[in-house]
C-alpha cells in the first residue's frame, strides 16, 4: 500500500520538521448554557496542558472517562477552539493556519458517522473524493487497507447498517488512513472491537508509522493498548497532564512494576473510575 508523504513548505524550520505537534498551556472550559433557569457550573475539561509529539512518534494519551482526552483531541483537530493556549502542527498554528492544518491531519473517533444505506466501498470512495483522491486511485487503496484490517472482501459491498459496530469502526479507521495524513489523531480507535480485531488495528497502526513516516496521537483507557503501541505516554487526570514518559520510564520513575500501578500512583484512582466531575459528555 503506497502512502503519499506530503512535502513540507519551505518556510518551516528544521525544528518544525522534527515536531509534529506542539501544545502550550491549552485550556478548554465548558460553561453552562445561558438563559432562564440555567444551572450547572463551568467545567475545566482541559487544564493548561502542554505536550510535544515528535515526528514519527506514537504518543498515547491515557486517562479515565472524563479526563479530557477527547476534548483535547477535538481541539487539536480544529473541531473545538481552546479558551487559552497555543497549538502548532508541523509549524502551523491551528487557528491562523486552519486550512493548512486540515490538509495534514485526520481523526478517528468512537462516534464516527456514515451514510448507513451506502456500502463500505461507497462511503470510502466518497470520503476519498472529498480529499481529492480519485475513485480509480482510491479503490485499490481501500481494498488493501480493509484486507489488512481483517475485513472480508465480500462484505465491502454491503450497506453499512448491516455491518457490526466493530466492523463499522474498522471502516472509520480505513477512512482516516485513506487520506494519507501526516498526523493521525486516533480517539479510542479500538473501542467496541473484539480482541482479534483490536490486535489487527494495533498492528496496522504500528505498521503505518514504521513504513510510511506517519505520526500518531492515540487516546485510550486501555493500559495494554498504551503499552503495546505508544513510544511515549501522557497520563491525563481531571484535565491535567500529570505524568509523561515511555512505559518503562514511568514505571521506573514511580517505582512500580506496571502502568496500572503508575496510573493509581499519579491519579489516586483506578483507570475504570470516571474522572467526570459534572462536565457531561463533552469532557471525555
Amino acid at each position: 500500500m503506497a502512502i503519499e508523504i506530503r512535502e513540507t513548505t519551505r518556510d518551516q524550520t528544521r525544528a518544525d520538521l522534527r515536531i509534529a505537534l506542539e501544545a502550550c498551556a491549552v485550556r478548554k472550559i465548558f460553561r453552562p448554557a445561558r438563559g432562564l433557569g440555567a444551572g450547572g457550573v463551568a467545567v475545566r475539561a482541559v487544564d493548561d496542558v502542554s505536550l510535544t509529539v515528535r515526528r514519527g512518534e506514537i504518543y498515547g494519551l491515557l486517562g479515565a472517562n472524563g479526563s479530557g482526552k477527547s476534548t483535547l483531541i477535538r481541539v487539536f483537530s480544529t473541531l473545538l477552539t481552546a479558551d487559552a493556549g497555543e497549538v502548532r502542527i508541523f509549524g502551523y498554528d491551528i487557528v491562523r493556519d486552519e486550512l493548512a492544518v486540515k490538509r495534514l491531519i485526520n481523526r478517528v473517533s468512537v462516534e464516527a458517522s456514515f451514510f448507513k444505506k451506502l456500502s463500505a466501498m461507497e462511503n470510502l470512495i466518497y470520503a476519498g473524493r472529498l480529499y481529492g483522491v480519485a475513485p480509480d486511485e482510491a479503490r485499490p487503496k481501500i481494498r488493501e487497507i480493509l484486507r489488512r484490517l481483517g475485513i472480508d472482501p465480500r462484505r465491502v459491498s454491503e450497506p453499512l447498517e448491516k455491518l457490526s459496530r466493530g466492523m463499522q469502526q474498522k471502516i472509520a479507521i480505513a477512512r482516516a488512513f485513506l487520506t494519507s495524513p501526516m498526523l493521525l489523531l486516533l480517539d479510542e480507535p479500538t473501542t467496541g472491537l473484539d480482541i482479534r480485531s483490536k490486535r489487527e488495528v494495533q498492528t496496522f497502526v504500528r505498521d503505518l508509522r514504521d513504513e510510511h513516516d506517519a505520526t500518531i496521537l492515540l487516546t485510550t483507557h486501555d493500559l495494554d493498548e498504551a503499552a503495546r503501541l505508544a513510544d511515549r505516554i501522557g497520563i491525563l487526570h481531571q484535565g491535567r497532564l500529570v505524568a509523561e514518559g515511555s512505559a518503562s520510564e514511568l514505571c521506573a520513575r514511580h517505582g512500580t512494576g506496571s502502568l496500572e500501578e503508575v496510573f493509581m500512583t499519579v491519579t489516586g484512582r483506578r483507570l475504570d473510575e470516571s474522572d467526570d466531575t459534572g462536565g457531561g459528555a463533552g469532557t471525555e
